[in-house]
């Protein structure tokens, strides 16, 4: 796997998707330790498009050590180096008769332990008691999100479909991209392989439409301090 070429895909074009790092005894070990979780908590959204698990590291700590393999460890150093940090986590299963679709957008929050009025940050909004704010651009503009898929996804199961190069330009208006200039790809992502993505790199998914289910762990990375007293709600460090 040339861990170069994913660190200068994800600098020029804002995405990239490794080679598989996850065994298939790794994934169902996964599957069956999310199987296990008590799911009557806020922090749990089921309905029939979608099962959701927000602060899914604190919610199921006991996944760290399977998520976080050395052949995961080893990938995230050397592509993005060992300052970078988790500051939220999410999984994600799209059943298989799922019609959830999300239209093209930007990731433009970070979650955080509280409110307070700090120049550069907002607006903020609250979701299932968690305080999320929109920083100043240039944190976003260094944090990267990864996406372990435990599932095979194509098109036909929700795979995102992107716009490269769009998180070079800053915060970008869904209803304002020109068509005739940027051009849209999709993204397959094998079981097992990892998709790296800049929080503002324009993507959007579709609905299914071959039955498969989409099941994926979210997680976003920062190496940026917040203005103290306000801190990240999810601080954990894998390297540690």
């Amino acid at each position: 796997m040339d861990t170069l070429d994913l660190t200068q895909q994800i600098t020029h074009r804002g995405f990239a998707v490794s080679e598989p790092v996850f065994e298939p005894s790794e994934i169902h070990r996964l599957l069956d330790q999310i199987a296990d979780l008590n799911t009557n908590k806020s922090t749990f959204r089921k309905t029939s498009d979608l099962f959701a698990i927000r602060q899914f590291f604190k919610e199921a700590p006991e996944t760290l050590s399977t998520v976080f393999n050395e052949k995961l460890k080893t990938l995230i150093s050397q592509t993005l180096g060992k300052d970078f940090f988790i500051v939220k986590s999410i999984y994600f299963d799209k059943p298989e008769q799922s019609n959830w679709f999300v239209a093209y957008h930007q990731d433009l929050t970070i979650s955080v332990d509280r409110k307070i009025e700090e120049k550069g940050f907002g607006p903020w909004t609250v979701k299932q008691n968690q305080f999320a704010v929109q920083p100043p651009t240039e944190i976003l503009e260094n944090n990267v999100t990864l996406r372990i898929h435990l599932d095979d996804t194509t098109e036909q199961n929700g795979a995102l479909k992107v716009i490269p190069g769009s998180h070079l330009k800053g915060l970008y208006r869904p209803e304002s991209i020109d068509w005739t200039q940027e051009t849209e790809e999709v993204c397959p992502v094998a079981a097992g392989a990892v998709m790296f993505m800049k929080p503002l790199l324009l993507h959007a998914s579709s609905r299914t439409t071959n039955q498969q289910r989409r099941r994926v762990i979210h997680i976003e990375f920062s190496k940026s301090s917040l203005p103290s007293p306000l801190q990240w709600s999810e601080y954990l460090n894998p390297f540690e």
